[in-house]
């Protein structure tokens, strides 16, 4: 069965998935006492690697991806902490025109084109390739995206980067899942449209 390429993303109520410089602690107090189980069970794949220690679920099996690909700027963030390979539970590519290779042998960087190669990751057998972010990476990427899961805090941002950066070209989805969760946190589920 050829894998399948979600964006999983958390996204103010306005589109934004991070402030104008890239930061996202923002969403961090939004993490509510019944949202954290749900990303721990149905997402634990997504979580990073130092996270999922603290947690104590460093070792549960993936469910549902086994690759993240990712762009440069979301990359940046955790290597400037020091943290050289964020999802060691999975195969890590980053795209970048800028970095000729990786700080980690975990992470494969590489400047193909996104397209063509997550074309190719959809061939192989497998779990699914989590697109992770960023805006820019996203918007080249649309039209192998299956799956949006849109994880909406409850903020307003007014600026930031938004969930996609793209030329006008609409794709259709359709809602298939929706939580609420008390804190005010919707994850919403849409499947690409069939055409």
């Amino acid at each position: 069965m050829d894998a399948q390429a979600p964006y999983f993303i958390g996204t103010t109520i306005d589109g934004y998935i991070a402030a104008p410089g890239g930061d996202f602690d923002f969403f961090t107090p939004h993490i509510t006492e019944d949202y954290l189980p749900f990303l721990t069970t149905e997402f634990a794949d997504a979580l990073p690697t130092p996270g999922r220690a603290a947690l104590g679920i460093a070792d549960t099996p993936n469910t549902r991806f086994d690759t993240v690909v990712m762009g440069r700027g979301t990359y940046d963030p955790g290597l400037a902490m020091g943290l050289t390979s964020p999802y060691a539970q999975l195969r890590q590519i980053v795209f970048s025109g800028s970095l000729a290779t990786g700080p980690d042998p975990a992470v494969e960087v590489t400047d193909e084109d996104p397209l063509t190669l997550v074309r190719k990751l959809k061939q192989e057998d497998g779990l699914g390739i989590w697109l992770c972010g960023g805006a820019d990476l996203a918007g080249q990427l649309l039209p192998e995206i299956d799956e949006l899961i849109v994880k909406q805090y409850p903020i307003v941002a007014g600026t930031g980067i938004p969930l996609f950066r793209a030329d006008f070209s609409p794709y259709t989805f359709r809602l298939a899942d929706s939580r609420v969760f008390e804190g005010g946190n919707v994850v919403l589920t849409y499947a690409k449209a069939s055409d």
